[in-house]
C-alpha cells in the first residue's frame, strides 16, 4: 500500500499527463510548454522537471502510450481473422480504425506536425506492433512455401504502405474518414497477392 506521500507523487504525475494531453489536444503540440502544465495545476515549474525533463519527454510518454494500445488493437484485429490472409487483412483494417479513431495520438506516435521522438524509432513499444505484422506476413510466407519472400523487406513495405495512406488522409482532412477508402482496400489486396507463391 503506497504512502500518503507516494500517493500525492502519482496523484501529481497524473495531473500533469492529464494536463499536458489537455493542451495537446485543445491546442495542439506547439502550445504545450512546462510553464503551462505548471500553471494549469497549480504548481512550479521545478516540480514538473522532477517528474519530466522537457516535453519532449512528455511526448515520448504519449508516444509509446500509443504505440501500447495500436499492439493491443492490433491483436484484437488480427484475432478476427479466419485465417493466415485474413488476419493480415484484418490488422490492415485495424490499423486504419486505430488511426481514425485515436488520432491526436497517431499523429504524436508518428511525427505528424510535432517533432518526433528519436527514441520512440527503438522502443519496445514499437516493436510490439511490428512483429505482430511481421508473424502475420509470416503465416502466409510459410502457407503458401514462399521463401523467395525478404520477409522483413515485406514488413517495412506493409507498414509504409499503410502509414502513408493514413498521412495523406491527414494531410487533406484534420480527421480520418471512419472507413478505409477503396485505394487502401485495393493496396492491401494487391499486397497480399506478392505475398502467395505464383507460378
Amino acid at each position: 500500500m503506497l504512502s500518503r506521500r507516494e500517493k500525492e507523487i502519482v496523484e501529481l504525475r497524473q495531473a500533469i499527463i492529464d494536463q499536458s494531453w489537455k493542451i495537446i489536444q485543445e491546442e495542439g503540440w506547439q502550445a504545450l510548454s512546462i510553464r503551462k502544465i505548471a500553471d494549469a495545476i497549480n504548481y512550479s515549474v521545478p516540480v514538473i522537471y522532477k517528474h519530466f525533463e522537457n516535453k519532449e519527454a512528455i511526448v515520448e510518454y504519449f508516444s509509446k502510450q500509443g504505440f501500447n494500445n495500436l499492439a493491443t488493437h492490433l491483436q484484437e484485429a488480427r484475432d478476427k481473422g479466419t485465417d493466415e490472409i485474413d488476419q493480415l487483412r484484418q490488422i490492415a483494417l485495424g490499423y486504419w480504425e486505430f488511426a481514425s479513431t485515436q488520432t491526436p495520438s497517431y499523429r504524436i506516435m508518428f511525427g505528424l506536425g510535432i517533432p518526433a521522438c528519436e527514441t520512440i524509432n527503438s522502443s519496445d513499444e514499437m516493436k510490439a506492433s511490428s512483429n505482430m505484422m511481421l508473424q502475420a506476413i509470416e503465416a502466409i510466407l510459410s502457407h503458401y512455401n514462399n521463401e523467395q519472400v525478404d520477409r522483413h523487406l515485406k514488413l517495412k513495405t506493409f507498414w509504409s504502405m499503410l502509414h502513408g495512406f493514413v498521412a495523406i488522409d491527414l494531410l487533406s482532412n484534420k480527421e480520418i474518414s471512419k472507413l478505409p477508402p477503396p485505394t487502401v482496400i485495393d493496396a492491401v489486396e494487391g499486397f497480399i497477392y506478392t505475398l502467395q507463391k505464383h507460378k
